[in-house]
């Protein structure tokens, strides 16, 4: 059994994805919701490809493979849609901490500033616990977490997804402040985040220019008085 790549004749077997397939002769799919510990869920699109005689694109990450099928990662139409989801993704989102996807976005010769008079989304900074801080400016809804958060690694619950449409959101049950949730601050929904829109307190006040020394004091106390509140 075997699929064609880009031209390349790849042995496969039937249960691979195509990305899968892809990877094991060195052709990299771009992606954005797939980690290596998570269950692919295709929210992203951007690791889609043109399947010859299918109608629309598929998504590599959960598309199994068939016998001599033939298939291009990086046809003009594979590419004009990878655009289109990076510029629409910069239109709404600070996308400023996300590496891999402004890398992508240099490949494919992506506008940034396309859609720059769009509706952007804006939420506060929460910052309501020692260990991480929310910034959902910056999120661009992989599921990365809420997946981490559930059945894929913590089994805690304490993130979903709420809203519709263009207002949807990763938030907590009921809004509450991430101590009143389930949380067991484990940190994975912090280590799967690919745009900063999760990050450490640690690392943040890094950034903000503190010294290691006053960091630790900082999080001394705040751990402190956290703990004593609960």
């Amino acid at each position: 059994m075997h699929v064609i790549i880009d031209g390349q004749r790849v042995p496969v077997s039937p249960e691979m994805t195509i990305l899968e397939a892809a990877e094991q002769v060195g052709i990299h799919i771009p992606r954005l919701c797939v980690h290596e510990s998570l269950t692919p869920q295709a929210l992203c699109r951007l690791c889609v490809v043109e399947w010859e005689g299918a109608r629309t694109l598929v998504p590599a990450c959960v598309a199994r493979v068939q016998d001599r099928a033939v298939i291009h990662t990086q046809s003009e139409r594979v590419r004009r849609a990878r655009r289109t989801i990076l510029e629409l993704l910069a239109s709404t989102v600070d996308l400023s901490e996300a590496p891999e996807l402004l890398a992508y976005a240099e490949e494919v010769g992506a506008d940034l500033e396309r859609f720059s008079d769009g509706e952007r989304l804006t939420f506060p900074v929460y910052d309501d616990n020692p260990f991480y801080v929310r910034d959902y400016n910056k999120c661009v809804l992989c599921g990365r977490c809420v997946q981490a958060c559930g059945d894929d690694m913590q089994f805690t619950y304490a993130l979903t997804i709420s809203g519709r449409g263009f207002h949807s959101r990763v938030d907590t049950f009921y809004h509450l402040p991430m101590p009143q949730t389930t949380c067991v601050f484990c940190g994975n929904c912090v280590a799967v985040c690919p745009t900063g829109a999760l990050k450490a307190k640690e690392e943040l006040l890094l950034e903000e220019g503190l010294s290691p020394e006053a960091i630790w004091q900082r999080k001394r106390e705040e751990k402190r008085a956290w703990y004593k509140e609960r």
